[in-house]
């Protein structure tokens, strides 16, 4: 509950802090980097602890729950504000979220995380009976954002920005976004190899998913 809770707290507040940008020298970048690789933190040690039926369930309850406070903000964006209230233009910058954007947004977060989630599986059965806990850990941890990242990044930057941004500054874009967030995965990965162990011992759980069906839209199936 507490994953699933903070999961779907950082894809919203992801989708605000998304509409300010951020440069850093030749790099230009969301405020939503700071806190989607998140989001992908959480997909790995619920992936890692309860396997993949359970990160399937998580990864639509976040879709659910965005997709809830995008249509939520877009009709209050749409009522007409009171004649005393001078916010309008403010208002609409963070919740007036373009239908492009917010298409490009849902479908790029649900190939990137199941891509995330689905790597992380078959890494960790494939690892099964190696004894380096540790070390298999980080790998699958690093090489499933890195595959997820870059799926989210490849299909929301040309379906969200095409035509509105130069064909030949797309690749740069994408590529310092996926460089960037997978650094910030390295950065917190003693402290995510902590959690998981933690959240094994509490809850006595760690599941390995073996003749499981990874079809993303068998929801009901934990």
């Amino acid at each position: 509950m507490l994953f699933g809770t903070l999961f779907c707290v950082c894809l919203i507040t992801a989708n605000v802090l998304e509409t300010k940008q951020l440069s850093f020298g030749p790099v230009n970048l969301t405020a939503g980097i700071i806190v989607f690789p998140v989001s992908y933190i959480i997909n790995d040690v619920v992936c890692e602890v309860w396997g993949y039926a359970r990160t399937r369930m998580l990864i639509w309850m976040g879709f659910a729950m965005n997709f809830f406070f995008v249509i939520m903000g877009a009709i209050a964006d749409w009522i007409p504000g009171a004649p005393y209230w001078h916010g309008d233009e403010g208002f609409h910058v963070i919740f007036g979220l373009a239908p492009r954007i917010a298409l490009a947004s849902f479908i790029a977060f649900i190939a990137g995380s199941f891509i995330n989630a689905y790597v992380m599986s078959k890494m960790k059965i494939s690892a099964k009976d190696s004894g380096a806990y540790r070390a298999n850990f980080s790998a699958r941890a690093i090489l499933s954002t890195v595959f997820g990242e870059l799926t989210d990044s490849v299909i929301f930057f040309p379906l969200a920005l095409g035509g509105v941004i130069p064909w030949e500054e797309m690749p740069s874009l994408m590529i310092s976004q996926v460089t960037l967030k997978t650094l910030y995965e390295i950065l917190v990965l003693p402290v995510t190899i902590r959690v998981v162990e933690y959240t094994k011992k509490r809850d006595q759980e760690d599941v390995y998913d073996e003749d499981i069906n990874y079809n993303i839209f068998s929801i009901l199936k934990i």
